[in-house]
C-alpha cells in the first residue's frame, strides 16, 4: 500500500511538471494574441507615481479609479514593477505570466504534499479562463497577494513557521483579503506551536506591517490606517458576482453586512468545534488543553512536527472558503482568492466525481458571465452552499501524523 502511494505521488509530480509546461505555453499565447484589457493598471501607476514623487499622505494618493485603499506593500511591489517595466503593459504582462507559473507551481507542491486529489484532477488548476485573464490581461494586485499566501501555506507544510508568518504578513500588506485566512491559521498555530513560539511569530508578522508602513505611519498615521485597513468599505452593487440577486438597498445596508459577519463568525466557530478540533474533544476542550496551567501528559501534547499536511491545508482552505461564502461582494478579480482551493475542497467532500466536476465548472461558468445577473449570482451562492454542506458532512481527517498525539476525553 505504501509503495502504491509512492508510485502515485511520483506520477502526480510528473504530471505536475507536464501541466506547468503546457500552461507556460498557454500563457505565452495569451500574452501574444489576446488583447489586454485596461482596468486598474493606470490607476496603480498613478498611485505609485505619487508615492515615488514623495507623497506620504495616504489620503492624497489617488488614481483613475479613486483613492488608494491598499496597504503599503502594494506601493513597494508596484513601484518595483514600474521600475522593471517602465510602466509599460506588455513587459508587465510577461512579468505576471512568470508570476502565474510560479503561483501554479507552489499550488501543485501543496496538492502533491497532501495527496488528496488523483493526479489527473490536477489539470483543473489550469482550466480557468477567468484566472488566466486576472493574471495576464488585468495585472491585478490580487495575483501577488495570493502567490505570497500560497507560498506561506507551503512553508507551513515544511514547518518553516516563522518565515511563513512573515510571508503571510507580506501578503496582507498588499491586500487585506488574506485576513480571511487569519482565524484558521491562528488555530493551526495554537495546535502546532508553543505559546512562546506563537507570540514570537505574531510579533514578527506585526513588525513587517510596522516597517512597511513606517514612512506613512511616521507622518500621517491616521490617514494611512483609515485608508489601507478600511474594513467598512461598501462595494458597488453592479460589480457584485455573488449577491447580485439581492436588491441594492439591502445589499448596501449595514444590517445585511452585520448579518453576513455574524454568519461568518458562527460558521468558523462551528467548523472549529465540530470539524477542526473534533479529535481533541472540541474547540473548548482544545483551548483548555493549550492554556490550562495544569501539567499535561507529554504523550498528549502536540507539536508542529505532528500536524498532518492534509489537516493544515484543509483548515486554511475551508476557513477562507467560509469567508468567501459570507463576503458581501465578490468582484471578478476576487475569484483568485479561492479558485485554486476548489479542486481540493471538492475532493474533500463525499460527492461523486461527476458531481465534483459539475460543481467546479458551474463555479467557473458563473465567474465568466459578464455582467453578473440575478440568476448567475444565485447559482453561484447555491453552488457555494453545496460545497460548504459537503465539507460539513464529510468525515474529518486526523490532524496529526502520529495518531496517538492528541487530547480527547472520549478516548
Amino acid at each position: 500500500m505504501k509503495s502504491l502511494s509512492k508510485r502515485s505521488m511520483i506520477s502526480s509530480s510528473e504530471f505536475a511538471l507536464l501541466l506547468l509546461s503546457v500552461d507556460a505555453v498557454l500563457v505565452c499565447l495569451i500574452i501574444a494574441y489576446v488583447p489586454y484589457t485596461k482596468i486598474d493598471w493606470d490607476a496603480y501607476m498613478s498611485q505609485v507615481e505619487g508615492f515615488l514623487g514623495g507623497e506620504r499622505d495616504y489620503t492624497k494618493l489617488k488614481g483613475d479609479t479613486g483613492p488608494l485603499v491598499y496597504p503599503a506593500g502594494f506601493l513597494y511591489v508596484y513601484s518595483a514593477i514600474r521600475f522593471l517595466t517602465g510602466g509599460e503593459v506588455f513587459p508587465a504582462q510577461i512579468l505576471f505570466g512568470v508570476l502565474y507559473i510560479i503561483n501554479l507551481g507552489v499550488i501543485l507542491v501543496i496538492y502533491i504534499k497532501t495527496e488528496v486529489l488523483p493526479w489527473w484532477a490536477l489539470c483543473l488548476l489550469s482550466l480557468s479562463k477567468r484566472i488566466h485573464s486576472i493574471f495576464m490581461l488585468r495585472l491585478f494586485n490580487d495575483c501577488f497577494t495570493m502567490t505570497l499566501l500560497h507560498a506561506s501555506m507551503a512553508l507551513v507544510l515544511y514547518q518553516k513557521w516563522h518565515l511563513a508568518l512573515i510571508i503571510f504578513s507580506g501578503a496582507v500588506s498588499i491586500k487585506m483579503n488574506v485576513l480571511l485566512y487569519a482565524p484558521p491559521l491562528f488555530l493551526l498555530m495554537l495546535k502546532g506551536m508553543s505559546i512562546k513560539g506563537l507570540i514570537s511569530s505574531l510579533t514578527g508578522a506585526a513588525l513587517v506591517q510596522i516597517l512597511l508602513g513606517f514612512p506613512f505611519l511616521l507622518l500621517y498615521p491616521i490617514g494611512y490606517v483609515s485608508r489601507s485597513f478600511n474594513l467598512s468599505r461598501v462595494f458597488i452593487h453592479f460589480w457584485s458576482v455573488n449577491f447580485k440577486f439581492i436588491p441594492e438597498p439591502i445589499f448596501i445596508s449595514k444590517k445585511f453586512a452585520s448579518l453576513l459577519l455574524f454568519i461568518h463568525l458562527l460558521l468558523l466557530i462551528l467548523f472549529a468545534h465540530y470539524k477542526w478540533c473534533k479529535h481533541e474533544g472540541g474547540l473548548i476542550c482544545f483551548l483548555q488543553s493549550r492554556f490550562c496551567k495544569k501539567k499535561t501528559d507529554p504523550a498528549t501534547r502536540t507539536s508542529l512536527d505532528n500536524l498532518s499536511a492534509e489537516h493544515i491545508v484543509t483548515v486554511m482552505l475551508v476557513g477562507n472558503f467560509i469567508g468567501i461564502v459570507c463576503a458581501r461582494s465578490l468582484h471578478y478579480q476576487f475569484y483568485s482568492w479561492y479558485f485554486y482551493s476548489l479542486p481540493y475542497l471538492l475532493w474533500k467532500t463525499c460527492f461523486s466525481i461527476k458531481i465534483r466536476l459539475l460543481l467546479f465548472f458551474g463555479v467557473e461558468l458563473c465567474w465568466n458571465i459578464y455582467p453578473s445577473n440575478f440568476y448567475s449570482s444565485f447559482l453561484l451562492l447555491f453552488i457555494h452552499l453545496c460545497i460548504l454542506g459537503g465539507l460539513w458532512v464529510a468525515p474529518s481527517e486526523h490532524p496529526y501524523v502520529d495518531k496517538h498525539h492528541f487530547v480527547s476525553k472520549k478516548e
